[in-house]
């Protein structure tokens, strides 16, 4: 496997112990860990095996060498990162819900380091010179006019240097409000719709794509936790005709019973064969993973992306079906585990996408 390069912003993840409300916890104990969507994914693919490079740009302090230090820790490459005199490390703050009560997050990220540095601090001949992919997200050209600019010219630059490009649309609608003449949505799709022509692998589910592309399935409820799943087919149809260079589109299904028990299982559709592939299966049909305790769900659809990108870039599994069977499981695991980093191994995957649910102890 070549080295899978992600590029955006790392962050602080406040979140107070257990299912506490931060009404409740502060003052008091709160646990720091890092986090943010390309970091996740580089996270996960390194910890699942796989060779993954990491390029942000950092305040030069002890908080960044702890940050960076971590995902070293992992196996991820950060020889590629900036530190940076301008700008500081972004913060997020995020309450677990638990049954009725739904997750909340509160974003601290303006004047972040990664939304002030330009693109031209940036080496990418180097951080390209021997890898195969490139990872962005919707969320990082959120951030700012420069963030996005770099997040436009960073795919651009990866194509030309004969990569493979994927980009999770991931909307986030707190943050796009750096354009004061545009709407949230508006923003994102224009400057979206700037990345995709260069997109190779586009992840989206449902709300990512109807407000970035204005491109829905009819008929769900997805509060409601009911899903029209083969509208979905028809949703990826659209998406590739208007940006015919897409090989692959995947999306993620929530069926979202409650905060603490959600249904979950995703699609690829292949744009050449006009096919989509699902996942998990029971003899034969498209068979949702029951996700009745979950522990953190912030995090599950990067847990995806990686699970995806691994399996791609693995022989064994990098057929249509393997590749989207095994970003389930992988997702569907990190339900089960606190923080955004996805700390489940391949071996614990593909146990999973083997049949074998029943959570067992491991002796």
């Amino acid at each position: 496997m070549k080295p899978i390069v992600t590029f955006g912003e790392i962050l602080g993840r406040i979140s107070p112990l257990d299912h506490l409300r931060f009404s409740q916890a502060m003052p008091g104990t709160v646990s720091f860990t890092f986090a943010g969507a390309e970091a996740n994914v580089a996270a996960s693919v390194a910890y699942l095996g796989g060779s993954a490079r990491f390029v942000t740009a950092l305040p030069e302090n002890d908080i960044s060498h702890a940050c960076v230090a971590s995902l070293r820790k992992l196996g991820v490459d950060v020889s590629h990162l900036l530190y940076t005199d301008e700008g500081r490390l972004g913060i997020y703050y995020t309450e677990t819900g638990a049954n009725q009560r739904p997750s909340r997050v509160i974003y601290d990220r303006k004047h972040s380091a990664v939304s002030l540095t330009p693109t031209e601090r940036y080496d990418w001949a180097s951080a390209f010179g021997d890898a195969g992919w490139l990872h962005v997200t919707g969320i990082t050209p959120a951030l700012s006019k420069t963030a996005a600019d770099t997040t436009i010219r960073v795919t651009e630059e990866a194509k030309k240097h004969g990569l493979t490009v994927s980009c999770d649309l991931n909307f986030r609608g707190k943050l796009w409000n750096w354009d004061p003449d545009l709407k949230p949505a508006e923003s994102a799709g224009k400057t979206m719709r700037a990345i995709l022509p260069q997109v190779d692998v586009l992840i989206a589910n449902e709300e990512d794509a109807a407000a970035v592309l204005g491109i829905e399935p009819e008929n769900n409820d997805v509060e409601g936790g009911k899903l029209n799943i083969r509208e979905y087919e028809s949703s990826a149809l659209r998406i590739s005709k208007l940006f015919p260079d897409i090989r692959t589109i995947a999306t993620t299904f929530r069926e979202s019973i409650s905060a603490s028990h959600n249904n979950w299982g995703a699609m690829l559709y292949d744009c050449s064969e006009l096919r989509a592939y699902y996942a998990p299966k029971q003899k034969g049909s498209y068979d949702p993973y029951r996700v009745t305790h979950i522990v953190d769900r912030v995090g599950g659809g990067d847990s995806f992306a990686a699970g995806l990108i691994f399996a791609l870039n693995t022989p064994e599994l990098n057929s249509p079906q393997q590749a989207v069977s095994f970003a389930a499981a992988a997702s569907c695991l990190a339900h089960s585990i606190s923080g955004d980093f996805n700390f489940t191994t391949r071996a614990e995957v593909e146990t999973l996408v083997n049949g074998n649910a029943s959570g067992r102890v491991v002796r």
